[in-house]
């Protein structure tokens, strides 16, 4: 290991940056495997004031090696990697028991890639060889970030209190749409932006994987294949951007990290669901704006009425039209129902809103196939709740086609 760095400086290629650089003994073997002696060890003092040298010109890579123990300098840590993303060099973050919001502050203050430590076998080695291509590989993807061109439909669903059924819907409604979809050799994602609590991959028994929260902590680098690379695939049919694997506060994204993840899915699917957390987060109006329908899930109920309001107060004081908003109205009243038909007639009428769909409760069976990871159409196709939410899809989908065949 090159230790003596003021007499090695010219010949060294890479540096890990450390607390203590024997505490990561596995760092320091592949570190040797890869750059021979060309490489040397820095506090991260020292690494601020090498940085600020003209023989950081020369350096290739920082692997900088955190722990639980160095969130007490962060600052630090991120002025590190700020000098060396002006000075062109590379950093690679070697975590082990780091927090994932401060791993994501990190990578959005300029590092490049991450690594878990302990180091799986030839991981360094492989993040490294990523590194040296990613000018080859960003050009190539340049081509490739564009996606198909679909300009797909998107729908939001967004429940307006909690147990409004928000989550079943928005499944439910892409995986009917993707069964049409898929008839017609077209394609639709689902996108469950609920950081927190999302239950999409519940609803479909599909791992939640760190791969999610790989894309989204670099949406400023993500390219088609990083994006189809997060996704899974539910019955040959349905794509599925997950929840990410840990509970991450909603505002760790920013308006425009959301933005390119819609226009990804968007330019890559001819119909994209997205499942919106039930707070109202910064960038809900992104998501708004981006959507073609914005699906408002309520029930019969005080308390849904209320968040209603709430709700059309919050956009109409902001001057944001609720021209793509539709009212869903779940576990709506029966057909001979007339009590509960005119108790959701004047609520409608008292919140000047329009219900677009009557949902009717479909009873044990939707908490049963969430349970079991099925869509109703796989699990009690003939359930009430399902059929509904089927004709809708078929309404959207008939809409959808007939509007693209006007623009040819």
């Amino acid at each position: 290991m090159a230790s003596d760095v003021d007499n090695e400086i010219q010949s060294v290629r890479a540096c890990t940056v450390s607390r203590n650089v024997q505490n990561f003994d596995l760092l320091i073997e592949d570190m040797e495997s890869v750059f021979k002696e060309d490489w040397g060890d820095l506090s991260f003092p020292e690494a601020v004031a090498f940085l600020n040298t003209d023989e950081s010109n020369g350096l290739e890579l920082l692997a900088i090696a955190l722990d639980d123990e160095d969130e007490g300098q962060f600052a630090l840590v991120r002025s590190v990697i700020e000098k060396a993303s002006v000075r062109g060099v590379r950093v690679l973050l070697i975590a082990e028991a780091l927090s994932p919001i401060l791993l994501h502050q990190l990578l959005r203050a300029g590092a490049d890639d991450f690594v878990p430590y302990p180091l799986p076998e030839n991981a360094l080695k492989d993040a490294i060889a990523r590194l040296r291509n990613q000018q080859e590989s960003k050009s190539a993807a340049s081509a490739l970030s564009t996606g198909t061109g679909k300009n797909g439909n998107v729908f939001c669903v967004h429940a307006l209190s909690g147990g409004a059924g928000g989550t079943t819907f928005a499944v439910n409604l892409a995986w009917d749409l993707s069964v049409m979809a898929a008839q017609n050799g077209q394609s639709v994602c689902i996108l469950d932006f609920d950081l927190q609590s999302g239950s999409v991959s519940t609803y479909l028994d599909l791992a939640r994987t760190e791969k999610v929260y790989e894309l989204l902590s670099q949406t400023s680098s993500m390219d088609r294949d990083a994006f189809f690379a997060a996704l899974q695939v539910f019955k040959e049919n349905l794509s599925v951007l997950t929840a990410p694997s840990d509970m991450l506060p909603l505002d760790l994204l920013t308006p425009d990290e959301i933005e390119r993840v819609i226009a990804m899915a968007r330019d890559n699917f001819d119909f994209v669901v997205i499942d919106l957390p039930r707070t109202i987060v910064h960038w809900t109006e992104t998501a708004l704006e981006m959507s073609d329908l914005y699906f408002a899930m309520m029930e019969l109920d005080l308390r849904s009425a209320q968040n209603t309001l709430r709700m059309i107060r919050a956009l109409k004081a902001d001057n944001i039209s609720m021209e793509k908003h539709r009212f869903i109205l779940n576990r709506a009243p029966r057909f001979t129902d007339l009590g509960g038909k005119a108790r959701a007639k004047r609520m409608a009428e008292s919140l000047g809103i329009s219900i677009a769909v009557h949902l009717p409760d479909g009873g044990s069976q939707v908490r049963d196939a969430n349970d079991h990871g099925l869509p109703l159409a796989e699990y009690a196709p003939k359930n009430p709740a399902h059929k509904e939410i089927q004709k809708f899809a078929a309404a959207l989908f008939d809409t959808a086609q007939a509007t693209r065949l006007a623009a040819e």
